[in-house]
């Protein structure tokens, strides 16, 4: 182990990790490293779909909203490779997904300090105040090829999440895995490598509600109409709804909704978290349209589409059956049940928190709150010391800013904050026009205070 003391090392290089790289890059008094098992940067590489965009603007990149003049930004991503008129002409604030996927890996080959096949397998106390970050050395097929340790006064986690299945898909898609004449149970996230095998099927089911299943019925209804394959599509909300983009609904990914959101009890948080999926897990509203149009164009003439679109119903049940798949489905509201038969699944049923268990050697260290899940502070903190920052994971401590990537680069300031002692970039505490809560005291207007007094 060197004995060279990092003042910040990064585990995990996905968005988040990436934008406090670029960030961190330019700082004088931040010597940092950061770390990560793949071999390079890749942002949900399958479902890198031709014409898909990002749901948030383009000055939602890694840097912008902390510093408009850093060299990372999009905009100079744009420069550098000749795009920028090109970009200006088209008159829209959205990336493609492919775009922001190359951006992000411009970036990545600029700075010196990233250092992927490193899989971390714990973070320790190394005495003095000091942290020590074991990891694994990765080759060809991850090989484990040796072993590297890390000294540094900070560590920043931001590992991200991973496929999730319900257990009754999940089941059936260790079944497939092991015996591929089931047919196909494959994860959204997995979708571009196995959309051949979906379409031969000539049955698919699409089970998931948000704009990943969106995306994947649109594009196989369009090429399974042509090849004769039926393609279902089954989601337990209510109905196929848009993400919700008004401007004062989006004043909610802001420092003074968070703060508002932390002084809610656990119980309380958790329905919020609930109620508020149409944020940032709803379907853009012109791909909800497009749908619609591409099925009023397959349909035109009285040609009949083979699909079923299915809303307010679960998948209680999956069993194996003589021609792939029998799923029991029942109905929220009628409280009904049916059998529904498919050649092919497609889990567009999202992702989950990765195991934080790297960081389980500094014991009661860490906050945890009552469902013993990771429970950083205000600043992101997760440890008692103020040492150990969790980045992208908190939507239950910090709602609905912790996924948005446009809130990444005001998380990153505030964590570089703290490892310098200082404000490298400026952390706006007020960016909203409303007010989250009620104001109270001397605060209040004076109209507001006198209703108070009448009511007391």
């Amino acid at each position: 182990m060197s004995a060279h003391v990092h003042d910040l090392v990064g585990i995990g290089i996905g968005p988040f990790g990436l934008g406090l790289a670029a960030l961190a890059d330019p700082l004088d008094d931040v010597d940092a490293v950061f770390l990560d098992q793949r071999d390079g940067f890749a942002w949900h590489p399958g479902m890198m779909l031709e014409g898909a965009t990002i749901q948030v603007p383009f000055l939602a990149d890694l840097v912008t909203m902390a510093d408009p003049t850093s060299p990372y930004s999009f905009l100079s991503f744009l420069k550098d490779t000749g795009r920028l008129y090109s970009f200006y002409i088209r008159e829209s604030f959205t990336p493609l997904r492919s775009e922001y996927d190359d951006y992000c890996r411009w970036v990545a080959a600029q700075l010196g300090t990233l250092r992927w096949r490193r899989r971390v397998v714990a973070v320790q106390e190394a005495g003095s105040g000091l942290l020590r970050v074991r990891a694994e050395v990765l080759g060809d097929g991850g090989a484990v090829l040796g072993t590297e340790e890390h000294l540094t006064r900070h560590v920043a986690v931001s590992v991200g999440t991973a496929p999730t299945m319900p257990p009754a898909l999940s089941a059936a898609a260790r079944t497939a895995a092991a015996d591929p004449s089931a047919g196909p149970v494959v994860h959204s996230g997995d979708y571009l490598a196995a959309r051949e095998s979906l379409l031969e099927s000539g049955a698919v089911t699409i089970v998931g509600s948000g704009q990943s299943a969106a995306e994947v019925y649109r594009d196989l209804i369009e090429e399974g109409s042509r090849r004769g394959t039926r393609v279902d599509w089954v989601t337990r909300s209510p109905r196929f709804f848009p993400m919700e983009y008004t401007k004062l609904s989006l004043e909610m990914t802001s420092p003074e909704y968070t703060d508002l959101f932390r002084s809610l009890s656990t119980e309380r948080r958790e329905a919020l978290s609930r109620s508020q999926r149409a944020l940032h897990k709803g379907i853009s509203g012109d791909l909800v349209d497009d749908i619609h149009e591409t099925l009023y164009r397959l349909s035109a003439g009285g040609r009949e589409v083979p699909t079923t679109l299915l809303t307010e119903t679960a998948v209680e049940g999956v069993r194996r059956a003589e021609d792939g798949w029998a799923l029991t489905l029942r109905h929220g509201q009628l409280g009904t049940s049916a059998v529904h038969r498919t050649r092919a699944i497609l889990a567009a049923t999202g992702y989950a928190p990765r195991s934080l268990d790297l960081l389980d050697p500094l014991g009661d260290r860490l906050r945890r709150d009552e469902q013993g899940r990771p429970a950083p502070d205000r600043d992101y903190a997760l440890d008692t010391a103020g040492q150990v920052h969790l980045l992208g994971t908190e939507e239950h401590t910090h709602g609905v800013t912790a996924p948005d990537l446009g809130f990444g680069p005001w998380r990153a300031s505030r964590v570089l904050a703290q490892v310098t002692g200082r404000e490298p970039y400026r952390c706006e505490q007020r960016i909203a026009f409303q007010t989250f809560g009620l104001p109270d005291g001397d605060q209040a207007p004076a109209a507001h205070r006198t209703l108070q007094e009448d009511l007391a």
